[in-house]
């Protein structure tokens, strides 16, 4: 049995069916923005290996900085033990991250991240003698990982866990941020979001939301002032905020961190995708003191969570090494060519009868299609043209490594417009 026949009947890929899998290609090798194929063939990567692969691939200094690491030790136990790469990056953590930041917990993946999130709002409250609030509140069509809990605060009707809702907790949900990110905005889009809390902020811990960008959920880029307007509710209605900045944090979106673009601090960050440049799965949940102290109180005294491999060292050092290269400062020049670019090409496309919506922002470009996409087809057609691209749902969208030459940025855009006129011709 070969790769191929192996990988499609005893390797369950993620979102794919174990009975009717989507194909797979493998990859060799992968250098700058591209993936290397077994049969040769070389594809610029659009997606950043799900948006965390923003130096692109072998990078000599995140390279440099793995293989030293793992020369000393590649990992050791987080409990009763510390190391330095862990020290080094919780400061860069809170050097660069809003003000207020000052507690760092590090974890295993984004998902995990946001179950931290969750279970510090859930612990704080109890603390504080307030053990009836243990409910969330988010927008709809936010998406935050596919663990349990993260998945009860994922939109619960359009989101990809509808199938799971009778097993979930029942939080609430307020209606989608609606003016989008370059509109006039309008004050009444969060009308709902006041209702619901007026109503219930008795039993609500935390308001989570993706600022700015909701990321798997749609792809929808709405006005930075909703996530302002949610901070000042979370103040009048003593209700934490979290950010899930996952997915646009370190640069995406034109600033380090979304919630910049609202110029707000949330009570708890969470960090995942590009902190460590796409070698390592690792993520981390940032809180304020106040957050910290607050869960600490009481009985049991301590935060009730505690990864195996939390604080992987060899993550660490490389996550490290991903930091400082973004403190260089060349996204600063990059991600506005890349939106220059996707805007300019992909403003076309707003004229084919078959697209919905064309929308960019930083290194985001997102093509909302009037019907939902064949993946198999699209991404067969995107080989054949040298890129890779992976669509979901009705949205072929690209998040490309910030090095991005332009005339590899022109490829991808060039496959997307063939591939729609290929498959939905006017």
């Amino acid at each position: 049995m070969n790769n191929t026949e192996f990988d499609k009947r005893h390797i369950w890929h993620p979102y794919t069916s174990a009975i009717n899998p989507l194909p797979c290609y493998e990859v060799v090798g992968a250098s700058g923005v591209e993936l290397i194929l077994v049969g040769g063939e070389k594809l610029v990567d659009g997606m950043s290996s799900w948006w965390a692969a923003v130096h692109g691939y072998n990078h000599p200094a995140l390279n440099q900085a793995a293989h030293k690491q793992i020369d000393a030790f590649a990992h050791v136990m987080f409990g009763g033990l510390t190391h330095q790469p862990a020290i080094d990056l919780c400061r860069k953590l809170i050097d660069i991250t809003p003000d207020g930041l000052n507690r760092v917990f590090l974890a295993d993946s984004g998902s995990v991240a946001v179950e931290v999130a969750i279970k510090m709002a859930l612990q704080y409250w109890a603390c504080q003698g307030r053990s009836q609030k243990v409910k969330l509140i988010a927008p709809r069509n936010g998406y935050h990982g596919d663990t349990f809990a993260a998945m009860a605060v994922c939109d619960p009707i359009n989101g990809m866990h509808s199938l799971f809702q009778k097993s979930l907790v029942e939080h609430f949900f307020a209606p989608a941020p609606q003016t989008q990110f370059d509109q006039t905005w309008n004050a009444d889009d969060v009308l709902p979001m006041r209702e619901i809390l007026e109503q219930h902020h008795h039993d609500i811990a935390a308001l989570i939301l993706e600022p700015v960008v909701q990321g798997a959920g749609g792809m929808r880029l709405y006005h930075p002032e909703y996530v302002k307007a949610c901070r000042k509710l979370c103040d009048e209605f003593n209700v934490l905020l979290i950010c899930d900045e996952i997915a646009t944090g370190f640069g995406r979106t034109g600033k380090l961190f979304a919630c910049e673009h609202a110029q707000i601090s949330p009570d708890i960050m969470c960090l995942g995708k590009a902190l460590t440049g796409g070698y390592l799965t690792m993520a981390a949940t940032l809180c304020t003191d106040e957050v910290a102290e607050g869960t600490c109180v009481g009985d049991p005294g301590v935060f009730m969570h505690g990864p195996t491999y939390m604080g992987n060292a060899l993550a660490c050092a490389v996550a490290n090494a991903s930091i400082d290269l973004i403190l260089e400062g060349a996204w600063q020049q990059q991600i506005p060519r890349i939106e220059k670019q996707l805007l300019e090409e992909l403003a076309i496309l707003n004229d084919f009868e078959s697209v919905a919506d064309v929308r960019v922002l930083g290194a985001i470009g997102v093509v909302e299609m009037k019907q939902q996409v064949n993946v198999a087809d699209i991404q067969q057609i995107f080989v054949e043209k040298g890129v890779w691209i992976r669509p979901f749902g009705k949205l072929i969208y690209i998040m490309p490594p910030y090095i991005i030459e332009p005339e590899q940025l022109k490829k991808l855009t060039s496959a997307i417009h063939f591939a729609i006129q290929r498959l939905y011709p006017n």
